[in-house]
């Protein structure tokens, strides 16, 4: 399975956005952690600096999976990381996570719901899956299509997407600011990937200035959105 988007450079670059979703991210992740669609690990050098008892990165594409593991062997990532090339199916049958990350990640697959519900059979008691993804159709634009988006999303599809075991924890959207731009490259410049300077830009004016907006917005609107889905029973103690 070949990845097939372009964008895991530029975006790598985009460090304050990055530390913006750890910031967020953080009450959320803990115990036994799988990040699925890790890709080459920028999301993963970001949050493995949270304290937790063990990381693996999950990777169908050989390229990207391969160079996760180089990064692992250099010691690139804050932790000790375990990289599996494949997908859920491909992890021992007996083994649960006590959270499961989906950054940028579950718009890529074409059958979400069942991503999701396999997804769910892996959690451990009190475990959660927690969701980043692009938010909105209408802010679709060529860059989604070149990069191998099915959708954007919103905090109403995604509850429809949660499997039913699960409860909802959180669901808010993030980086209002952020949105603007998305729909003015939508309707205005029409590009089919963003150049390195707009992603500098974006994240050092942009981001910093989502965090502010953001609250005060109470989270209503956004480029991404976030869900947060927890298992029933109590959770293992994590550190």
């Amino acid at each position: 399975m070949r990845y097939a988007g372009t964008e895991l450079e530029l975006f790598a670059q985009a460090v304050g956005w990055k530390r913006y979703v750890r910031d967020v991210l953080r009450p959320f992740i803990g115990g036994h952690v799988l990040e699925v669609g890790a890709g080459m690990g920028a999301f993963t050098q970001g949050l493995t600096d949270i304290p937790c008892r063990s990381w693996c990165c999950l990777e169908p594409d050989p390229v990207l999976s391969e160079r996760l593991d180089r990064r692992r062997s250099h010691g690139d990532f804050p932790r000790p990381v375990e990289v599996v090339r494949g997908t859920l199916a491909d992890l021992g049958g007996e083994r649960r996570f006590d959270t499961i990350l989906y950054l940028d990640v579950l718009e890529h697959v074409a059958e979400d719901g069942a991503e999701a519900e396999a997804a769910a059979r892996r959690l451990a008691c009190g475990g959660r899956i927690v969701v980043l993804a692009p938010a909105f159709q209408m802010a679709y634009s060529s860059f989604d299509a070149a990069v191998g988006h099915h959708r954007r999303y919103t905090r109403q599809s995604l509850e429809r997407l949660r499997p039913k075991a699960l409860k909802t924890e959180a669901s808010l959207y993030l980086d209002a600011p952020g949105l603007a731009l998305s729909l003015a490259n939508r309707l205005l410049l029409r590009a089919a990937e963003p150049k390195a300077g707009q992603i500098l830009f974006w994240d050092r004016h942009v981001i910093p200035l989502a965090r502010i907006l953001d609250p005060l917005v109470g989270h209503s609107f956004g480029r991404s959105v976030v869900a947060v889905w927890q298992k029933a029973g109590a959770a293992a103690t994590w550190g």
